[in-house]
């Protein structure tokens, strides 16, 4: 574990040292992250030591068509960790917010890159611990401590990288098929399924319908006209509640 005072963002410089042969298991922590990267490139900048931000380096010798199912694991890893170091109980929007009561509180990026000895994966995850209501981005954002639970963002970070190391040993172990565990314990936590939902596509094409859950592949099944249709990540701007 590295821990920087500041980092433009702890995800691209991973990226770099995987290319360079890092080894899996690296973390690199930072107190301010000045140019962090949400999915589809969003911008994410929080005051210093507000947050807790770092990224992590994995290299899962898993087959292809499981590796969708990185972020959304990572979330099962957040969701645990926030609860066993004494923050409250969190719910996971697909594909890739943990929220509280609604409200976003964290958010995760996973990255494939091609590197001279194999793929590897870097997922990020920046945690609201301590901002204030006008420190925070959005009206639909939260913290940990606006929610009432102050917690310290060492015992936040061991929590959450537990959590993690059990999560990938678990989905390492089972060769990457996500029905042994983790898609029941994704469902479990996802308050997407069983919602109404609007999804924003690039094409600015609009589809609505309800959530039914989660395929094999990690995409979002959602019950439009009498047919189901799945979403991935990579295919969707948006995901919000119907109304």
């Amino acid at each position: 574990m590295e821990v920087v005072e500041e980092s433009p963002s702890t995800n691209a410089e991973l990226v770099a040292r995987a290319r360079e042969g890092a080894p899996e298991g690296l973390v690199l922590v930072t107190e301010h992250q000045t140019a962090g990267r949400g999915r589809l490139d969003r911008v994410w900048v929080t005051p210093p030591r507000a947050a807790l931000t770092f990224s992590v380096l994995l290299r899962p010798a898993v087959a292809d068509r499981w590796w969708p199912w990185l972020p959304l694991l990572t979330g099962v890893a957040v969701v645990e960790g926030v609860r066993a170091a004494g923050g409250p109980a969190c719910g996971l929007k697909w594909p890739n917010d943990v929220q509280v009561d609604g409200r976003k509180v964290a958010g995760l990026l996973a990255e494939r890159v091609e590197t001279p000895t194999g793929p590897a994966a870097v997922l990020g995850i920046g945690l609201n611990v301590s901002q204030e209501r006008e420190e925070l981005p959005v009206p639909t954002a939260t913290s940990l401590a606006l929610e009432g639970a102050p917690v310290d963002r060492t015992r936040l970070l061991c929590a959450v990288l537990d959590a993690l190391v059990g999560q990938v040993e678990a989905w390492v172990a089972a060769g990457g098929d996500p029905s042994h565990q983790l898609a029941a314990a994704y469902a479990e936590r996802c308050v997407t399924v069983g919602q109404q939902v609007r999804v924003h596509l690039p094409s600015e094409e609009l589809l609505e319908g309800r959530a039914t859950g989660v395929d094999t592949g990690g995409s979002l099944l959602v019950e439009v006209d009498g047919r189901t249709v799945a979403v991935s990540a990579g295919d969707v701007v948006h995901v919000r509640p119907a109304g």
